[in-house]
C-alpha cells in the first residue's frame, strides 16, 4: 500500500500574528512554523500502517524552500520520502490541483490529509483532492482500518459518530482521534540523522492558477472590559444583563 500524507506548513499556535503593507500581507518575521496538527495525526497513523502492514509513506507539501524544515521533521518521524511542489500555496483549489498531479503520478492508494489547516481553516483541500483524483472520501475521520483493498472509517458527525465502509483509492480528512496526542512522535537523534539521507524531491508545479486572492486581513476585536458583580447583589446582576448586555 502506497500512502501519501499531505503536510501543511503552519504558524505555531503560540506565535504572535501581525500583518504588513496595510494589513494585506502576513508578517512572517519571528514566526515559528510547525506541521499542521491535523496532518501530524494523519502522519502518525500512516506510520502505524507502515510498521504493522508494510506500507510505504511519502509526505508532500506545496510551498517554497522555507517549508523544507517541516518536511524534514516529517522524514525524521519516519516517512520514507518527501515531495515539495515548488510553488506558493495561494488558495485551496490551486493547492488541491497541484496535489492531485502528485497523487495521480505517484499511484497512491491512500491519501491522508488533515481535515483543515490551523492557519486559514478552509477545510476544502481534501474534498477537492478527492474530486480531482476520483478517489473515495471521508472527512472528520477519527478512526481508519485498512484490510486489503477495503477500508473502515469512523467520522464525527453532529451529535455522534458514523462508521463508513469504503475502498481504496481513498482520501481522508483526519483529525484528533485518528491517533491521540499521546501517540504523536517526537523525532529522536537517530531519526533526525536518517532524515538527512532520505530523498526530498522538488517537483515543478502543474501551473494551477489561484481563483481567489486575499484583499486584507483583520485581527479579532479586543475583548471588552469586564464588570464584576458581588455574588449577593442579584438585582444588580439582573439589571446589567437585561439593560446593558441585553441578553435577557
Amino acid at each position: 500500500m502506497k500512502i501519501l500524507v499531505c503536510i501543511s506548513h503552519v504558524p505555531d499556535t503560540t506565535s504572535k500574528i501581525n500583518f504588513t503593507d496595510g494589513d494585506t500581507k502576513f508578517d512572517t518575521n519571528g514566526v515559528q512554523y510547525v506541521i499542521n496538527p491535523n496532518d501530524e495525526f494523519g502522519l502518525t497513523r500512516a506510520m502505524w500502517f507502515k510498521e504493522k502492514q508494510g506500507a510505504s509513506v511519502d509526505v508532500v507539501n506545496v510551498g517554497g524552500i522555507e517549508t523544507e524544515p517541516t518536511l524534514r521533521k516529517a522524514l525524521a518521524i519516519g516517512a520514507d520520502a518527501a515531495i515539495r511542489v515548488d510553488t506558493e500555496a495561494k488558495d485551496g483549489f490551486a493547492v488541491a490541483k497541484e496535489l492531485a498531479k502528485v497523487v495521480i503520478d505517484g499511484g497512491y492508494d491512500l491519501v491522508i490529509a488533515g481535515r483543515e489547516s490551523i492557519d486559514y481553516n478552509g477545510g476544502m483541500v481534501p474534498g477537492m483532492l478527492s474530486g480531482l483524483t476520483g478517489a473515495n472520501f471521508v472527512t472528520n475521520c477519527i478512526s481508519l482500518e485498512i484490510d486489503g483493498n477495503n477500508a473502515k472509517a469512523i467520522r464525527e458527525i453532529d451529535g455522534g459518530k458514523e462508521t463508513v465502509n469504503t475502498s481504496l483509492p481513498l482520501v481522508i480528512g483526519g483529525q484528533k482521534g485518528l491517533v491521540e496526542e499521546s501517540d504523536l512522535r517526537i523525532p529522536n537523534m537517530r531519526g533526525i540523522m536518517m532524515a538527512r539521507k532520505k530523498p526530498l524531491n522538488i517537483v515543478e508545479p502543474a501551473g494551477a492558477n489561484a481563483d481567489t486572492t486575499a484583499n486584507s486581513f483583520e485581527k479579532p476585536a479586543p475583548k471588552g472590559a469586564v464588570k464584576l458583580v458581588d455574588a449577593d447583589n442579584i438585582d444588580e446582576l439582573i439589571n446589567l444583563l437585561h439593560n446593558e448586555a441585553k441578553v435577557i
